[in-house]
């Protein structure tokens, strides 16, 4: 099976990113980071699943970081999936993603050091006004899925191995459901976001899973609704994993983890617990690393 386009430009940017940033790797790591050599900023590279890119709170976070640190970061926008792989390869020195078990293969194999915990915010699943499938009023998503099932309504999936679309068949598994059909429907732009993903769903009055901030920043152009909400399954936790430097010595681990410490510090997790609230009406993420819980 071919890689979608998007993957596949994914790499090719990161490998451009990652020969510019460093000079092609052709300068021993200790000459290249030399103190005294002020002729152009650190940089680090970061992977990063495609929502909080798409919601602006990954620019904030480069923005802050370097008026704090002088350490400029520059982003690469994929599914978590992909941004995985990206990493596998040692282009990047830093992944922000949220597909829990995902991560944990990614350092058990040794890519990454650690997971930390950052932000999270929570999934909710959509549909048309009038609910064909009849969901609204029910408590969980594996009711609300196995109706949709049942009604043969559509359905619309990433299906690209992001975040997203591991968290839908992690709900579609706990429904005992195995989707497939015409009524389940893969959208080939998926790899793109959720946004797109979104304004698809839209356009063909369908049902999908989607993280709240897409849907907050999006309300006010679409006619679908949120049908089910604020179950714990669907909980959406995202994370930071600085890549390994014993598998490869040229990342910048130490400049990566001055970004991850000051990414879930205080400071960061107030920039986190404060986005989105005065354009959206509420927080498009919330805190969640030891600091930030501290602050609700």
């Amino acid at each position: 099976m071919k890689k979608p386009l998007c993957i596949l430009l994914a790499f090719a940017l990161a490998a451009t990113l990652w020969a510019g940033a460093t000079g092609c790797r052709s300068k021993p790591v200790a000459q290249q980071r030399q103190p005294g050599n002020t002729t152009e900023k650190t940089q680090i590279l970061l992977a990063s699943t495609i929502g909080p890119i798409d919601a602006g709170i990954v620019s904030a976070f480069e923005e802050e970081f370097e008026k704090k640190t002088g350490i400029r970061v520059r982003h690469i926008g994929a599914g978590t999936g992909a941004a995985l792989k990206i990493a596998q390869t040692g282009a990047v020195d830093v992944v922000m993603v949220h597909a829990r078990a995902l991560e944990e293969k990614f350092i058990a194999e040794g890519y990454g050091t650690k997971r930390y915990d950052l932000m999270c915010n929570d999934f909710v699943i959509v549909g048309p006004p009038d609910d064909p499938a009849g969901i609204k009023g029910e408590k969980t998503a594996a009711a609300a899925l196995r109706k949709i099932a049942r009604s043969k309504a559509l359905f619309i999936s990433r299906g690209d191995q992001s975040g997203t679309n591991v968290k839908e068949l992690e709900l579609w598994q706990a429904a005992g459901i195995k989707p497939a059909g015409d009524w389940y429907r893969i959208y080939e732009k998926g790899a793109e976001g959720n946004v797109k993903t979104l304004l698809y769903t839209d356009e063909q009055n369908a049902y999908t899973v989607i993280d709240r901030a897409a849907y907050l920043m999006l309300k006010n152009q679409l006619k679908l609704k949120i049908l089910l909400e604020k179950d714990k399954a669907l909980m959406n936790y995202i994370s930071i994993i600085p890549v390994n430097p014993d598998k490869f010595p040229n990342v910048k681990y130490r400049e990566a983890m001055k970004f991850v410490n000051w990414l879930t510090s205080r400071e960061g997790q107030l920039l986190i617990r404060d986005f989105g609230k005065a354009k959206y009406g509420e927080p498009l993420f919330y805190p969640n690393s030891p600091e930030g819980l501290k602050l609700s």
